[in-house]
């Protein structure tokens, strides 16, 4: 493959993994129109929200087992046209329902889309290149996740509320139809020596099972006691260990390897990793909704109070990798340190200060937030693939997806719920609650945070220097 096509590949896949990454964003500000827009009710909002994240986590396995036994190009373009109709479907709908069932299929279409990055990532490129094009995929999808809410109200300031998060839904199909385009004619057609690769169907059926024993609670009105969920949750993890640890043995690739459960520097960068993303998304959430709903701010004013985080975070993104090797691990400890005090922080504004200073108080607590994701997201995927075994090492970065985009399900069902109650609970108390529950989700991020150190020196010698 020439320079020129491996370039234009890499574009193409940039603009594929920004383009399904800000949509999980872009939404948020979005919600108060849908709801009048529509009249959804509040568990369609919860499923427009999170059905998204939990399509895209079940479909990334076997995305990237279909993309490295049949080729990538395949799966790309048709995981990426997928995606492109389901948003004009979304964009033209005319009851909450069909928004959410649109949002889980176009989900489905981008958990098949961003394997088929990576893949090309890896095998178009080689050592310092390789690291340069994996690291301006992972910047991208932090600044798609930060700036969502900023495209997302400047369309909604242009063309209202009724028309704006239409225009959200379907800024996707020119983009989606450019890129499918340039995709059929410059992504590689090659195909790998095809090789079997047996999904591990019942793995992710029971993974499924087990995040949704997470949702339905949280969307569904009554009905079934806790201790019901509990127990079936507990039933459901006690089957998927024991299924993984029989399917392991047979010399076959599981969901969940084992291999990767034993290494405890592993499991505790991907827990880094699954309190941060989802309390990412989560505070957004929270912010952009009670300033726009309980002070009174235009969608556009809401979200230009995230603006100074996604500058941060781009910022602080680009000498992150120098921070890592001045620091190490230990960057990761003052990181998420920081991530949980700014959101100590965004708390103690949103039940203090009044509504007409809260805008330019978030905005202030953002900065430091943009700041802590910037030095965490990036590291954290470096230091806790690199203690990934060796044979499990592809397995080991598509996991770590997984379980990001299964925090963020769970996290924007649990703070949509709450905001969603705030008529009748009060707004700084909704407000504040889906902030507790942010800052519950960082302070878990840093105590992770603790184990990356511990687990990195009982596994020193099986890692390769920074």
């Amino acid at each position: 493959m020439s320079d020129a096509s491996r370039r234009w590949a890499l574009r193409l896949c940039l603009a594929a993994g920004f383009t399904t990454l800000i949509d999980q964003s872009v939404l948020n500000v979005a919600i108060p129109s849908i709801r009048s827009s529509l009249d959804a009710g509040p568990h369609e909002v919860q499923w427009i929200l999170a059905g998204y994240s939990f399509a895209f986590g079940l479909a990334l396995v076997p995305g990237g087992r279909l993309g490295d036994a049949h080729g990538r190009r395949g799966y790309f373009l048709a995981g990426f046209a997928l995606f492109t109709l389901t948003s004009v479907v979304a964009g033209t709908a005319q009851h909450g329902w069909v928004v959410a069932a649109a949002r889980i299929v176009q989900g489905l279409g981008a958990g098949m889309v961003n394997p088929q990055v990576l893949g090309l990532i890896q095998d178009e490129f080689r050592g310092a290149e390789r690291a340069r094009a994996l690291g301006a995929y992972a910047t991208t999808g932090g600044v798609a996740a930060t700036i969502g809410p900023v495209v997302g109200g400047a369309l909604i300031g242009v063309a209202g509320p009724d028309w704006g998060w239409r225009l959200i839904a379907l800024i996707n199909v020119p983009f989606g139809v450019a890129t499918l385009i340039l995709a059929a004619r410059y992504l590689p057609r090659r195909l790998p020596v095809r090789r079997r690769t047996p999904l591990d169907v019942p793995g992710l059926i029971l993974l499924g099972a087990l995040t949704l024993c997470v949702l339905l609670p949280v969307t569904l009105s009554g009905g079934v006691p806790v201790a019901v969920w509990v127990a079936v949750g507990a039933a459901l993890l006690a089957g998927l260990v024991t299924w993984e640890r029989w399917y392991a043995r047979t010399g076959r690739a599981p969901v969940l390897h084992p291999a990767l459960v034993r290494s405890r520097a592993f499991v505790c960068g991907s827990l880094v990793a699954m309190f941060n993303f989802g309390a990412v998304l989560a505070m957004s959430l929270v912010i952009v909704l009670h300033l726009q709903e309980a002070a009174g701010e235009s969608p556009l004013a809401a979200a230009l109070t995230t603006l100074p985080s996604a500058v941060a975070f781009g910022l602080t993104s680009a000498v992150s990798w120098r921070a890592l090797a001045r620091l190490g691990p230990r960057l990761l400890r003052y990181s998420t340190a920081l991530g949980a005090a700014s959101a100590l922080a965004t708390l103690a504004c949103a039940v203090w200060v009044p509504d007409r200073h809260l805008w330019f108080a978030f905005a202030i607590t953002q900065l430091a937030f943009g700041i802590s994701g910037g030095l965490t997201v990036s590291p954290n995927q470096a230091l806790t693939l690199r203690h990934a075994p060796a044979e499990v090492a592809g397995l080991a970065a598509g996991f770590l997806q997984v379980v990001q985009r299964i925090s963020a399900a769970v996290s924007l069902a649990v703070v949509s719920g709450l905001a969603l109650a705030a008529p009748i609970t009060g707004y700084r108390h909704a407000t504040a609650s889906g902030l507790v529950f942010c800052t519950v989700l960082l302070v878990g991020s840093l105590i992770a945070a603790f184990g990356v150190r511990v687990g990195l020196s009982r596994s020193a010698a099986h890692s390769v220097p920074l």
